[in-house]
């Protein structure tokens, strides 16, 4: 911490960003913006149908609530910085803001991930084993998987955020991004990153494979499952309630893994900045969108707030 401390003005870095003021560019910039919007008003929607909905109080939701808390503060992490250097014309990002950008965003994407992979196991257990679902995905149980999501995302982002904060940094500080994002920083260090890199795509391997490993070993049961299902109302529910969760995960996971699994010398800047808007503010507004217009309880606790604020309204 004393080294931030310590850190000047003149250590600011400069954020490049992805927009210029071209009128396509101011297009696409309230494009954003707009998805930004919708992103921030569906998952605090999503939470607070989820909280007040007694209905809405199973596993399944709680995880649900979870997610949409992540993506509200993934989505905040970086774009609202995005958006006033754009306005104003600045482009500078102070040293410890940089870090706690590189932090957050690290930590939400590695909790995120986590917690994809648990929602396999208790969509597995609730189809596989429903007469034990209750034990099996127990309040104890649930709140040790969202507890250890927390914890693997907040170890994993402190320590990145530490290490690189620590590397020397020289030259213009020229970021080439629109938020601190590790990889670009890395390429401004004074010295060798090499070994620390190969680290963390060990890292980035282990943390998207762990996760995806459930998902497949869940799924794979699911759908023998569903198999020996006769009632085709039955296959229906259970493929219903199943792909939303998948929709999210291969949103996820395919721009996780197209960042962060390439090969060094397949990487381009332009590539790396398009696909992290896609997964840092369009995904964080899709889940919501996802999870509710395709469910069919969360659609009634909408209609029921609705028809409760009408009446009062009438009132």
């Amino acid at each position: 911490m004393e080294i931030w401390l310590n850190q000047s003005s003149t250590d600011d870095f400069v954020l490049l960003g992805i927009f210029s003021h071209s009128s396509t560019d101011l297009v696409l910039f309230s494009a954003v913006m707009m998805v930004f919007i919708v992103a921030l008003c569906g998952n605090v929607l999503l939470i607070f149908l989820i909280f007040t909905d007694p209905q809405l109080h199973t596993p399944m939701y709680f995880f649900l609530s979870q997610l949409s808390f992540m993506d509200l503060m993934l989505v905040c992490t970086n774009v609202p910085k995005m958006a006033a250097n754009f306005l104003s014309g600045r482009k500078s990002i102070s040293f410890v803001g940089c870090g706690m950008q590189i932090g957050l965003f690290v930590c939400l994407v590695g909790s995120e991930g986590l917690l994809l992979g648990l929602m396999a196991y208790d969509r597995y257990a609730a189809i596989s084993h429903p007469l034990h679902y209750p034990i099996l995905m127990s309040q104890r149980v649930c709140l040790q998987i969202v507890g250890s999501s927390w914890v693997f995302g907040i170890t994993d982002g402190l320590i990145q955020m530490v290490v690189v904060m620590t590397f020397p940094y020289c030259g213009l500080r020229e970021v080439d991004h629109f938020f601190c994002e590790m990889l670009s920083l890395l390429k401004l260090a004074c010295i060798d990153t090499s070994i620390f890199e190969n680290v963390i795509f060990a890292c980035c391997v282990f943390m998207l494979f762990l996760p995806f490993s459930i998902i497949v070993a869940s799924y794979a049961r699911i759908l023998r499952t569903v198999h020996h299902m006769h009632s085709a109302q039955a296959v229906k529910k259970a493929l219903a309630t199943c792909s939303s969760h998948l929709t999210a995960v291969f949103l996820f996971y395919g721009a996780a893994m197209f960042i962060y699994l390439r090969p060094k010398r397949y990487r381009a800047p332009s590539h790396d900045k398009v696909v992290s808007v896609f997964y840092t503010v369009l995904t964080p507004m899709l889940n919501p969108l996802i999870y509710s217009l395709r469910n069919r309880e969360v659609m009634g606790a909408l209609r029921k707030g609705l028809d409760h604020c009408r009446i009062v309204n009438q009132h």
